[in-house]
């Protein structure tokens, strides 16, 4: 899958989203993610990976096989 779709995706929830994608193996079917948004806060790991793998549902079921996710504030990330 092209990363600029999923981009499009995680921003059309996140619209103020900042979004890194590497592929993982080559077949662009294997992702990490690091996804930087206010939306995170107040919200845990795994409310934040709900609303990105509400997201992507449709990506998820079929050309993306994995996704590895880095889910942060923006806060969070400036001390990355």
């Amino acid at each position: 899958m092209n990363p600029a779709d999923i981009e499009t995706r995680i921003r059309m929830s996140l619209p103020d989203a900042v979004v890194t994608l590497e592929d993982l193996t080559g077949t662009k079917d294997h992702w990490k993610a690091r996804i930087v948004s206010a939306a995170f806060t107040g919200k845990s790991l795994v409310e934040r990976h709900r609303l990105i793998n509400a997201a992507l549902a449709e990506e998820l079921k079929g050309p993306i096989h994995a996704l590895t996710m880095d889910v942060l504030t923006p806060d969070e990330a400036a001390l990355v």
